[in-house]
């Protein structure tokens, strides 16, 4: 069997290097403005879990429907995202930053703008597929310009973006709407993005070489059915016997597709024509991180979904008071993200994801006992709790997981990396959110309208504390890449 070291290039290469101190210079300028840029695409994944009562009194919409804001972006990065690896092959770094950043402001552009739930959906189906191509972007360009002995310390930096960033998104989210109109959760992004974009057309430059890639439109098909289908089919279940289409067709349809987009895959890439490259997998440490990052981003996503929803409904917090529970969080993750890429560095991911997601798991477990009458000090410690165990997680994920793959596959994992993240943050949205709803139907009346919610959330926790349980399991198999040795000298 053909394995995956034997597979002739089918990525970017780096492009010719300048002088060694202009190299420098041109390698800080492209991450760090990928890394700004990609921050601003990513806080608004979860920029809409706040703001759902506003927008559901304001666009007259259900909890349900408005729900697809947040889970509708994250489908759309999932279903984008692999095109992104024939992307990244066909075109040089410029165009695709150019590109990601001009639909993204585009899309900004519109839901700012919108007149109602439609517009503003599709706003932000267009803002999704910039971000889709941010990602990939910029974790490809970490590995070919960066040194296999420091991408732990980089990785931390994406880790921040990654993780911080949705993070923040809710108290961004409260601090706008506790003095402005919904719209402005998108105008004030607005400039931004156009500064990143004006930025990068002036002085980012070319880091890659493009090279011939074909692109399979059945592929593309087959990703969007199954993705789409299991996401909907999740969704649907949180709406019960109110469901227009019952559960198990869209799920059905899901699982063919998917079914399908895995079987063209294996046989494309016996010829280095498939749209994601399934070879990946042959490397038991990008498995075994894969798996484990799955859990964790379910984990997360749907905490950020149902944590808003058990401080407004149950505690009564006003959106502004709730982004500013989630803030202290996205600050640890922040503080702690680079100096866990300098531990990688040093002593490899096993030191790390060990205790890192059986402190996810233990705060899982507590938030499964949150009730009306728990204090609300008690929840903000566990939700600090729960992001420092994840810091602990995600960069040695990206970097023992993407590291333990041959150069001409980095396009190829980056793309499989980034479609599991999303796969799995809307699976978590929904599968929160569709747990939160049969729970709180399924309670007794006298609970009331708040014991009912309660009862709800605790559920939905309760799945994640098992789900976290896998992470656990997995977490030991995540070895340090072979090419990547630790520094001879302790990390500064």
């Amino acid at each position: 069997m053909t394995t995956a070291s034997s597979v002739p290039s089918a990525t970017t290469e780096p492009a010719a290097p300048p002088p060694a101190p202009d190299r420098a210079a041109r390698d800080r300028l492209v991450l760090g403005l990928l890394l700004v840029s990609t921050f601003v695409v990513v806080l608004n994944e979860t920029i809409m879990g706040v703001a759902l009562p506003t927008l559901m009194q304001a666009l007259s919409i259900t909890a349900l429907a408005g729900q697809w804001l947040t889970t509708a972006f994250m489908l759309t990065m999932a279903v984008v995202i692999p095109v992104t690896g024939f992307l990244l092959q066909r075109l040089a770094t410029r165009p695709v930053f150019l590109a990601a950043m001009g639909l993204f402001s585009l899309g900004t552009l519109v839901c700012a703008l919108a007149p109602g739930f439609g517009v503003l959906l599709a706003g932000r189906v267009v803002q999704a597929c910039g971000t889709a191509i941010m990602l990939p972007l910029l974790m490809t360009t970490v590995l070919a310009l960066v040194p296999a002995e420091r991408q732990g310390r980089v990785m931390g930096n994406i880790s921040v973006v990654i993780s911080v960033a949705p993070a923040v998104g809710p108290t961004v989210s409260g601090l706008i709407l506790s003095v402005l109109d919904w719209r402005w959760m998108f105008g004030a992004v607005l400039p931004i993005a156009l500064g990143a974009l004006l930025l990068g057309a002036l002085r980012i430059p070319d880091v890659t070489e493009p090279r011939p890639a074909p692109l399979d439109v059945t592929s593309v098909v087959l990703s969007a059915l199954g993705f789409g289908g299991l996401v909907h089919g999740l969704s649907t279940l949180g709406e019960g016997g109110s469901a227009a289409v019952p559960a198990w067709l869209p799920l059905a349809v899901g699982a063919a597709g998917l079914a399908g987009f895995v079987r063209r895959q294996l046989r494309l890439q016996r010829a280095d024509r498939a749209l994601l490259d399934l070879r990946t997998f042959a490397a038991p440490t990008f498995r075994a991180a894969t798996a484990v990052l799955g859990v964790s981003v379910t984990a997360l996503f749907g905490t950020l979904l149902v944590l808003p929803i058990y401080l407004q409904d149950v505690r009564g917090l006003d959106p502004l008071a709730t982004g500013l529970f989630l803030l202290p969080g996205g600050i640890v993750m922040g503080a702690l993200a680079p100096a866990v890429g300098r531990a990688y560095d040093r002593w490899g991911p096993t030191r790390l994801l060990v205790p890192g997601t059986a402190v996810v798991s233990l705060a899982l477990w507590c938030l499964a006992l949150a009730s009306p009458a728990t204090p609300v000090a008690a929840v903000l410690a566990v939700h600090v709790l729960l992001s420092t165990g994840l810091s602990l997680v995600f960069t040695p994920l990206f970097t023992a997981g993407l590291g333990s793959l041959p150069p001409h596959l980095h396009a190829h994992g980056s793309a499989v990396v980034g479609t599991v993240q999303q796969v799995a943050g809307a699976a978590g949205a929904a599968l929160f959110v569709a747990v939160l709803t049969l729970g709180a139907e399924a309670a007794p009346a006298a609970a009331g309208e708040a014991g009912a919610v309660a009862a709800g959330v605790r559920l939905a926790f309760l799945c994640g504390a098992v789900l976290s349980l896998l992470a656990v399991v997995g977490a030991v198999r995540v070895r340090r890449p072979a090419g990547a040795r630790a520094p001879s000298v302790p990390a500064p």
